[in-house]
């Protein structure tokens, strides 16, 4: 058995099959399904295979026709456009991952461990479908190490990137994290929690079974705010999708949740496995000092400390981050270009990506705020 992929939250059956029943990852949302299965792999599914409890542990490939490059976070929209300025058309595409979440992590769901050469066998199936669906190339985006590994073919090309997670070196309390930092930002850090809570805020932490159908009410109302506000659009979840993860997968999920004379202002959304935290998405009612960076970075550091976690993987982008502790890592992405001309352009600017991807993470690394005997 492997744990690693059954542990995982975002491969699990609940997860995946809560985005499409849902609506939030169908064919009507640019997201249509074609997933694999090693037991059926000859042909690839419409849906997720894995309805029965004896399906549920197959080997799942989650495989998505996508029409547009929304909701992956490996960005190939200069792609897309090089394509159409030559008369090319880059859409449809194929895609493994998990739609809207850009946490590393195994991408084939399975009982048993993957070797190289049932790898090798879902990639020329995955291959068979670009050719029936006439797409112009596959994405497979964010992958554990084990799984880029195993995936290593010469038909895919490797694309770097960088997130920044925090990293569990054996504290015991939230003290412990920030003895470990400069007194310079740990004086920053403690600055930023009592100013929350000199605005009469307390927070807590509500595990998944707990948090009530109100809370979880409040938490889309904001989630939907913060995505009108960022970019006014709505949100790529629906409230279907976090009732129905709500239901059917409360032992991986928890809530961290601000409170303001005993009414629920803010809310962040955890999910966790038995090596990492996951911090999703959250929402403010208002305007709070230092809220955010108190809900998605400290409350979940300290979360991540009482459980034993090992990692926080706080999310895409943040550059802001470093100083909070967040150390710049690299993350990967396997590409398949059908287009002989632009695979080969495309090589050479991810050779140039990489060295600046590996520059970047060297400046990041520098200024991380911990003492130099840490380090």
């Amino acid at each position: 058995m492997n744990p690693t992929a059954l542990s995982y939250p975002f491969l699990r059956h609940e997860f995946l099959q809560a985005l499409e029943d849902s609506g939030s990852a169908c064919d009507t949302s640019g997201w249509y399904p074609v997933h694999l299965s090693l037991q059926n792999s000859n042909q690839s599914e419409e849906h997720d295979p894995t309805t029965s409890s004896e399906a549920k542990n197959a080997a799942l490939m989650p495989l998505y026709v996508k029409t547009h490059s929304m909701g992956e976070y490996v960005f190939d929209h200069a792609w897309a456009n090089a394509y159409h300025q030559n008369g090319l058309e880059y859409y449809p595409k194929l895609v493994t991952s998990v739609p809207f979440t850009p946490s590393t992590g195994p991408r084939v769901r399975s009982a048993q461990p993957l070797n190289q050469e049932e790898c090798t066998q879902l990639i020329d199936e995955v291959l068979a479908v670009a050719e029936e669906t006439g797409s112009s190339s596959w994405h497979f985006l964010f992958p554990s190490t084990e799984h880029r590994r195993l995936f290593n073919d010469p038909r895919l090309l490797q694309r770097s990137g960088v997130q920044y997670h925090w990293h569990n070196r054996d504290y015991q309390h939230f003290d412990d994290f920030l003895a470990s930092m400069n007194s310079r930002k740990r004086k920053m850090v403690r600055k930023e929690r009592a100013d929350v809570a000199a605005q009469g805020i307390r927070v807590s932490i509500e595990l998944g079974a707990d948090i009530s159908p109100e809370l979880w009410a409040l938490f889309y109302q904001l989630y939907e705010r913060t995505y009108a506000k960022r970019n006014g659009s709505r949100g790529y979840l629906t409230e279907q999708f976090f009732t129905q993860i709500a239901r059917t997968m409360p032992d991986q999920m928890a809530m961290a949740v601000a409170w303001l004379d005993d009414q629920p202002i803010a809310c962040a959304l955890y999910f966790f496995d038995d090596e990492t935290l996951y911090g999703r998405y959250w929402g403010s009612a208002g305007e709070f000092s230092y809220l955010h960076f108190e809900l998605c970075y400290y409350t979940g550091i300290e979360f991540a400390i009482s459980r034993g976690i090992k990692r926080y993987d706080a999310g895409a982008q943040g550059e802001h981050k470093i100083v909070r502790g967040f150390e710049p890592i690299e993350t990967f992405s396997l590409h398949w270009i059908k287009h002989p001309g632009f695979r080969d352009a495309i090589a050479r600017f991810l050779v140039e990506e990489k060295g600046g991807i590996a520059q970047h993470i060297e400046q990041a690394t520098a200024m991380l705020p911990y003492k130099k005997a840490s380090q």
